[in-house]
């Protein structure tokens, strides 16, 4: 006889477990503490076995008999019901372990190495602030185009629209580390070409090449500290990135050659850079040792001798000199381009000692000294243009 709620309701449980048969394999076991489990029997490869569909009265008896039912449709189609749920269990646990944030945190841990420590910084902490408090908890494989664009959207409606641009593409990024190592089967990223917004572009601000004058008097006269001025004049001699001056060690230098080697783990694209040192830039190292002698860095901080300058140091300096929104010792990179493109230099020529990335990474292992005779020519050139500006 068929089981009915007020029966079910109406069990006691016993000194022992025991059983109430409803109907096709379909039974409730009643256990001394009073649960009430709903299992199905049946035979697979003429053997019985048993199939746990919940415990009442969270699943009901209406709903134990669906899951019954499709137990045996299962059976029907010559699939083991018990086989097809832990199937199912593991899949489950491998969208729990192949989330978003999951997979973005091994794809991240994987490219530190060519990355440098601010860079690696950025893209997690974009990440982390853009896109895992919507995507992160979600299996990889789930997430279409629709629902990136929606994460996307997010970050667009806070008028970010380069971090949006950006996320958009360090997520097709990942997604496709994803298809890589076979836990993804498609990158939704690319059907987004065109749906954001565009964000203006804005150069970054820089000192004319014909302004110098003028701002090499306004630092003679600025009250900075004198490693401070030395530090804004070597880095408009060299034009590095202010990162690299601001971590320039003095084993870095080899006075008699006249250059500079930065190592590879201190450049933006992990590769050595080569800097010729003019002669101009050779006699401000003479100043500055006498400055910073004491301390392996060139450029040490002034109450704690083993470290760098601060990256505000130069960023401040600017700002009391009156270039506050109108320079940045970045900048610096675009003044001498621009003077060095006008005068007729070589645009590969300068672009290699601006060390922009190279993009085939075999060119990229040996041409860290490519065209350095012009080089040396170039930054003889730039050292006695900006030895004139001073004048």
């Amino acid at each position: 006889m068929a089981l009915t709620v007020t029966a079910i309701n109406a069990f006691k449980p016993k000194a022992k477990p025991y059983k109430k048969a409803d109907a096709a394999g379909l039974y409730m076991e009643i256990k001394p503490n009073g649960r009430k489990y709903w299992r199905y029997r049946y035979r697979w490869l003429g053997k019985q076995k048993l199939l746990a569909l919940g415990v009442y009265p969270e699943i009901s008896l209406s709903d134990a008999r669906e899951r019954r039912d499709n137990a045996r449709k299962l059976l029907a189609n010559g699939i083991d019901p018990s086989a097809q749920k832990q199937q199912a269990k593991r899949a489950a646990r491998i969208d729990a372990n192949n989330t978003f944030e999951a997979i973005a945190r091994e794809w991240h841990e994987n490219q530190k190495e060519v990355w440098t420590d601010v860079h690696s910084k950025g893209v997690m902490m974009r990440l982390e602030k853009n896109i895992f408090p919507k995507l992160g908890n979600r299996p990889i494989k789930d997430i279409g185009a629709p629902e990136l664009l929606e994460a996307i959207r997010v970050i667009e409606k806070r008028g970010a629209l380069d971090v949006a641009q950006r996320c958009l593409q360090t997520s097709g990024q990942i997604f496709r580390y994803a298809i890589a190592s076979g836990r993804a089967e498609r990158d939704p990223s690319r059907d987004l070409k065109g749906a954001l917004k565009k964000a203006k572009v804005k150069n970054r601000a820089y000192i004319k090449p014909d302004e110098l004058p003028d701002f090499f008097k306004k630092l003679e006269k600025a009250d900075l500290h004198a490693l401070t001025k030395l530090a804004l004049r070597f880095l408009i001699l060299t034009f590095v990135r202010s990162g690299e001056l601001r971590g320039a060690k003095w084993s870095e230098f080899n006075l008699v050659k006249a250059e500079w080697r930065i190592p590879a783990e201190r450049m933006k694209m992990k590769e050595e850079h080569i800097v010729p040192l003019s002669k101009q830039a050779l006699a401000l190292l003479e100043e500055i040792k006498a400055l910073s002698h004491d301390s392996g860095f060139v450029f040490p901080q002034q109450q704690r001798r083993n470290k760098i300058m601060s990256e505000n140091t130069l960023l401040y300096a600017l700002y009391r000199m009156g270039y506050h929104s109108r320079a940045t010792a970045h900048g610096f990179r675009s003044t001498a381009s621009t003077a060095l493109n006008e005068h007729g230099f070589r645009r590969d020529v300068i672009e290699r000692q601006l060390a922009h990335g190279e993009r085939n990474k075999v060119r990229a292992a040996y041409n860290h000294a490519q065209y350095l005779p012009e080089r040396r020519e170039m930054m003889q050139w730039w050292g006695d243009y900006v030895d004139k500006s001073c004048i």
